[in-house]
């Protein structure tokens, strides 16, 4: 009788994306899936922790599945944990974060890295018209609450004509719609234009996410065929302008077109930073209609202190300032964010700001999330998280009514005016 493997999955759609190959890794080796964690052998758990909450659940999981092994002593039951709660463990250097995770679980019978994983099967895909299709892992940017850049090391992108070649596949396939993965898709190819000396590396793992047992090219001969195919094609690297010089280096848009080319239904993409959004971004989602209007531009808070402290790069008239323009190209364009209420020493007069860029926007959707520390943050180590619980609900409530639910009615004091 064939083992059977379940997997949980909990987070982000890269996060779904990494079950898909995590399935394929474990079919690979002989298994068939189990419809629930009571047929399985071995119970894969994917974990997030951008909010604590999304950490909260993974332990009362594991304690759960604890009670199964136990209660079924006679039947194979494996707990294996993955990602980012592996990933911030593994690239804490004191490895003290994993002796927690150790402590915290001890059900648990292998803490996996999602990197041991690899690309080198496709993906076991549960949806056969829409599909994920990673481009890039990790982040550069240190936003003072994100503990991604902890959880998935710096941002590496995947080679520009392995995308295509999936693409195609995809469409060959018969699949009408594709989401392209990134945790800034924005500035795809910076590391691969510029060398990843040139990029931060302290947080690589010994293994990367993209490899390929299949691909044994190393960094440099990735670079060169990237660098390759930029020449062959006539591409000049697309460089954003952003604290008064080009600086941001980026193939995504010509990456975007060549997929939006292929000929699907709709091509998405999944996530956006407002600092380097550029103007060839939009005139190529202008230019191809199977491309979404609608776009995912988190904006994280309304008040440029908060922002600020947040280490975000750009000011709330900034971030109105490219919906305005995007609009403007693309009338039909909408747009969903990411926001966080309740950060470190967020008064009530910085988050009126925030619910009046909301009123000015218009989003179609939020994401609202209450604040909470990450270890290894910048906001974790030098910032309090000083606002009760009980004001960050509150506001959590008034934007999720205003944005979400569309509730006319909100009662605030007097908003004063964020804009001229």
């Amino acid at each position: 009788m064939r083992l059977k493997y379940y997997i949980k999955t909990f987070g982000c759609q890269q996060n779904k994306a990494d079950s898909e190959r995590i399935a394929a890794y474990f079919q690979a080796r002989g298994m068939t899936p189990a419809k629930d964690y009571q047929q399985a052998n071995y119970i894969i758990i994917n974990t997030c922790m951008v909010r604590q909450s999304a950490e909260d659940r993974v332990y009362g999981l594991v304690r759960n599945l604890g009670r199964l092994k136990t209660q079924n002593s006679q039947r194979l039951i494996k707990i294996i944990v993955t990602g980012c709660l592996v990933g911030v463990a593994l690239r804490d250097k004191t490895g003290s974060l994993l002796k927690k995770l150790r402590e915290r679980m001890p059900e648990v019978d292998e803490f996996m890295p999602i990197e041991e994983v690899g690309f080198d099967y496709e993906p076991i895909r549960v949806n056969q018209t829409h599909a994920w299709i990673p481009i890039s892992n990790g982040c550069n940017n240190f936003c003072t609450f994100c503990v991604v850049p902890f959880t998935r090391g710096r941002e590496v992108s995947r080679p520009f004509e392995e995308i295509l070649e999936e693409a195609l596949t995809l469409k060959k396939k018969g699949y009408q719609e594709v989401t392209l993965l990134g945790q800034n898709v924005n500035s795809y190819g910076a590391d691969l234009i510029l060398g990843k000396n040139n990029i931060q590396v302290m947080r690589d793992l010994p293994e990367t996410y993209f490899k390929s047992q299949k691909n044994k090219e190393n960094f440099s001969e990735k670079r060169k065929k990237i660098l390759d195919f930029i020449v062959k094609h006539h591409l000049k690297p697309v460089y954003v302008k952003h604290l008064g010089r080009y600086r941001i280096p980026t193939l995504f848009p010509y990456l975007l077109e060549e997929v939006a080319k292929i000929g699907f239904r709709k091509v998405d993409f999944i996530s956006s930073n407002p600092w380097d959004f550029s103007d060839e971004l939009i005139e190529i989602i202008a230019r191809y209609p199977n491309i979404t209007r609608t776009i995912h531009l988190p904006v994280q808070s309304g008040d440029n202190n908060v922002l600020k402290r947040m280490n975000r790069w750009y000011t709330a008239e900034e971030y109105f300032a490219l919906i305005d323009k995007i609009r403007k190209r693309i009338p039909e364009a909408k747009f969903t964010t990411d926001i966080i209420v309740g950060f470190s020493g967020e008064t009530e007069a910085e988050f009126r700001n925030t619910v009046s860029l909301a009123l000015k926007v218009n989003f179609e959707k939020a994401y609202i999330a209450m604040y909470s520390p990450r270890p290894m943050t910048a906001a974790f180590k030098v910032m309090k998280d000083d606002v009760p619980y009980e004001i960050k609900k509150k506001r959590w409530q008034i934007l999720e009514d205003l944005i979400n639910k569309k509730k006319s009615d909100i009662t605030l004091p007097a908003i004063p005016p964020h804009f001229s």
